[in-house]
């Protein structure tokens, strides 16, 4: 298979098919954003930036649903089980977060976007180690479970950047975003940590592999508490009136 006797060029490739779906996205923009995001070049860049993210996620969290499904002795073997099927997905998700770290740089938003480029770099280095290794595959997919929740997450971004907090979307989708953060990302991120810290003297890198594991646990944990104090014990904020020109890439 190509990505495995290939596994750059499919990551190379990858992060082409993302970069050619946010130029259409771009291209298709006047009729695709909606009109609190129009005019304003920033946050049109943050709407087409969150669209493809959204798609990387739709694809990928159940892709990696479908892998443990296939093959559920991948949630006890995450050092050693390996399929093609799997090796795709880790080089394709890699892909999408090269093309997605370029494009936030490229448009000038490193500073306003800075923890998703630590994020993104975490996540890069570590599945680069697993693509070439072929260690961790199976870890890597279950960590993937994360996307699933992003589906949500995304969505609640894309609502707040077109002023929706105050609709019904915005407030069933909040549910479910907590529901599917704690399931889908605290829960796969902490079952990782706890197979990384009791199989710790066997397993080969365990130091590099645990430092960038922990670094998430910190964000995510930061990241949820965000979450709740904002759709739940805060009255809900309309960024894109008044002129509003925040820079930060997305607000609580």
């Amino acid at each position: 298979m190509i990505a495995q006797e290939h596994p750059i060029l499919t990551i190379l490739l990858s992060a082409l098919a993302f970069q050619s779906l946010r130029l259409v996205l771009r291209a298709r923009s006047g009729c695709l954003l909606p009109k609190q995001v129009e005019g304003n070049k920033t946050k049109s860049w943050r709407w087409t930036n969150l669209s493809v993210s959204l798609v990387h996620s739709a694809i990928t969290g159940p892709w990696a649903l479908l892998c443990v499904y296939k093959s559920p002795e991948m949630l006890t073997e995450l050092l050693t089980f390996h399929s093609s099927f799997s090796y795709l997905l880790i080089c394709f998700s890699t892909g999408y977060f090269v093309q997605d770290v370029a494009d936030i740089i490229m448009n000038g938003q490193s500073k306003a976007s800075w923890e998703f480029l630590l994020h993104h770099m975490l996540v890069i280095s570590t599945f680069l180690y697993i693509v070439l290794t072929h260690n961790y595959v199976a870890g890597a997919v279950v960590a993937l479970f994360v996307e699933i929740n992003s589906i949500f997450l995304h969505t609640r971004l894309l609502l707040k950047l077109a002023n929706a907090q105050t609709s019904q979307l915005y407030h069933y989708n909040k549910y479910i975003n907590v529901f599917t953060y704690i399931v889908f990302r605290l829960l796969a991120q902490f079952y990782l940590t706890w197979f990384m810290l009791t199989n710790f003297s066997i397993l080969p890198n365990s130091v590099y592999i645990n430092l960038n594991l922990n670094a998430m646990n910190i964000m995510i944990l930061v990241y949820f508490y965000r979450l709740i104090r904002t759709d739940f014990f805060s009255k809900p904020k309309h960024y894109l009136q008044n002129g509003n020109n925040n820079t930060k890439f997305v607000d609580d």
